[in-house]
């Protein structure tokens, strides 16, 4: 039986700013990403989170990104490996606060945005995030882009990784997220998110956006949770993934 995880970018609302339809998608999905105050989110937001997952029986999962509130974490920074180290143990050990005082456990790391794409590439990157999650937890899952230099440094250190693909966004030749400030980055289209997920779970591949078709391995699908099509995307992934056989599981 196939078996994959469904996840979602939570916990993203701060202050006065809502974002995200949080509680109505924690009904479809299995894992949850909740921002850890830097990129987007609070404390309080942070706490109402970890609890609306343990309400869900949903895994809970860091989020962390850079400290860019402005730009939601998807700008690109220069930041040294002992910086990124710092930076992503830092927002763990907040998250985790809330999780240890809501009698849960922290279930994964996935890093959010600029952070996550750059660790993609960059080796030294991606060592220095997996050296922050197993010297914090070497229990903890390594969410990273499916193949990328994140997943086998987290599988060099010793790290359970979690290759993750998306259902809201195009691929390059080369495995990699088309960049958003290309054209046809997102997939806004239920259908065709819908179509791309049942190739990646069912036969390993997706389509480029040139066309090509490329291998690859999803143990875990995400959904952007700031995104117009959220709720929309997760309640119908999760009812075709079922429909075709597809059992969704939290990734442990």
């Amino acid at each position: 039986m196939l078996t994959v995880d469904l996840n979602c970018d939570l916990g993203e609302s701060y202050g006065i700013y809502s974002i995200g339809m949080d509680e109505d998608v924690l009904q479809y999905v299995t894992s949850a990403n909740i921002a850890c105050g830097f990129h987007a989110g609070d404390p309080s937001t942070m706490r109402k989170t970890v609890s609306s997952c343990i309400q869900n029986k949903v895994a809970i999962g860091a989020h962390p990104g850079f400290q860019d509130l402005q730009g939601f974490g998807r700008r690109n920074m220069h930041i040294s490996p002992k910086e990124a180290y710092e930076l992503v143990l830092y927002q763990i050990g907040a998250l985790n606060a809330f999780v240890k005082a809501e009698g849960a456990k922290l279930n994964h790391v996935k890093p959010h945005g600029a952070l996550y794409n750059m660790a993609a590439k960059s080796c030294s990157l991606a060592d220095a995030i997996a050296k922050a999650v197993f010297d914090f937890d070497d229990q903890l899952i390594l969410y990273g882009l499916a193949g990328s230099e994140l997943i086998k440094a987290g599988k060099s250190i010793g790290l359970p990784c979690a290759n993750e693909v998306f259902a809201d966004r195009t691929y390059l030749e080369n495995g990699t997220l088309t960049p958003r400030n290309q054209k046809n980055a997102l997939i806004k289209d239920a259908e065709e998110a819908k179509a791309q997920v049942l190739d990646m779970v069912q036969h390993k591949k997706v389509k480029t956006i040139t066309g090509k078709e490329i291998l690859i391995q999803a143990d875990s699908v995400c959904v952007h949770g700031d995104s117009a099509e959220a709720l929309v995307f997760v309640k119908m992934l999760r009812e075709k993934l079922l429909e075709e056989g597809v059992h969704l599981e939290t990734l442990i």
